[in-house]
């Protein structure tokens, strides 16, 4: 929720009413009173498109020089012709170089990582900064090249936020701040990566951005994605131990869990995101109790339903089905 707090922030900067925006996003306003709340990527990005539109600024008057409404589109075909992730960050780097005048983007490449140096031009940037510039760059690489990219590390100038928290979710754990310089380490694999999208891929990519990458990259091939799909076929109660899933799959549980882990996530957390997902969607959607609720997501008790909405949101499911 703090994301959604600093968003609106720079456009109430701008003279742009918070409420429109909300009303825009579909976000009801009584959500932000919990910092621990959540909202759907696909809200988050209505959000975003609609403070970009009222700012005609897809940096979010974040920048002396506006990032005009439609310069990711050009930054997207101005890479898509990329023969690799390196020339991709390459095309990236330059093509900011000339819509921002107060953040700069240089490349530095090794055999252990592919650092992002972000340079400021004078004052170290807001970290919401920091994260949309990182939002924009690795959401379109991961998307060129048709994977999600291990982030190693970052290194930040400026102080540690509230939501600190929230930021090493969008980065990785070892995020680290009031630092010399700013940079992000990727895994250095990701410049060896061919760019595998086309012209109309790219169609589809735009038209469904930017929620599409406000959340980690997701491959619609990897393995993970496969095991979203053949949850979603079967009732959350019904769901099976990794083991089987394995099987189904046809691989040994261990060959799974190592697969997984190559792509940041884990069984449990996929059955997580998924159960949170659609208690979100049935609070908001649906006439059912609470304990109608909890039971279709397999819980054992109302209670241990109460307890885990919780632990995602920050609010309790009669509260959130209030705010709504």
């Amino acid at each position: 929720m703090r994301l959604v707090a600093e968003a609106l922030r720079c456009a109430e900067a701008r003279g742009v009413e918070r409420e429109s925006l909300l009303a825009a996003a579909d976000i009801a306003p009584a959500t932000l009173a919990s910092p621990r709340a959540r909202v759907s990527p696909a809200q988050y990005g209505k959000l975003w498109n609609a403070i970009a539109d009222a700012l005609d600024d897809e940096f979010f008057g974040q920048d002396r020089h506006p990032m005009r409404r439609g310069s990711f589109v050009l930054l997207s075909h101005a890479s898509l012709s990329s023969r690799d992730g390196a020339q991709a960050l390459s095309r990236i780097a330059n093509f900011l170089r000339l819509v921002l005048d107060d953040l700069a983007f240089e490349l530095d490449i090794d055999a252990t990582r592919v650092r992002i140096r972000l340079i400021d031009r004078d004052e170290p940037k807001s970290m919401f900064a920091y994260a949309t510039a990182f939002i924009l760059i690795y959401g379109l690489l991961c998307w060129l090249v048709g994977r999600r990219i291990p982030v190693l590390s970052a290194h930040l100038r400026c102080p540690e936020p509230a939501a600190s928290d929230e930021y090493r979710l969008m980065f990785c754990d070892d995020l680290v701040f009031d630092e010399p310089r700013s940079y992000v380490d990727l895994a250095p694999e990701c410049a060896r990566l061919p760019v595998v999208q086309t012209v109309a891929s790219l169609k589809t990519f735009l038209r469904e951005a930017p929620a599409n990458f406000l959340v980690k990259y997701r491959n619609p091939d990897s393995l993970a994605a496969r095991v979203r799909r053949r949850l979603r076929q079967l009732p959350p109660a019904d769901w099976p131990d990794s083991d089987r899933v394995a099987a189904a799959l046809n691989m040994a549980e261990a060959t799974l869990r190592r697969h997984l882990k190559q792509e940041g996530v884990t069984y449990q957390a996929i059955k997580d995101d998924l159960r949170r997902d659609l208690a979100i969607s049935r609070l908001a959607d649906t006439s059912e109790t609470i304990a109608e609720i909890a039971d279709a997501l397999g819980f054992a008790e109302p209670s241990a339903f109460r307890r885990a909405f919780r632990k995602w949101t920050g609010v309790r499911p009669a509260d959130y089905r209030r705010a709504g």
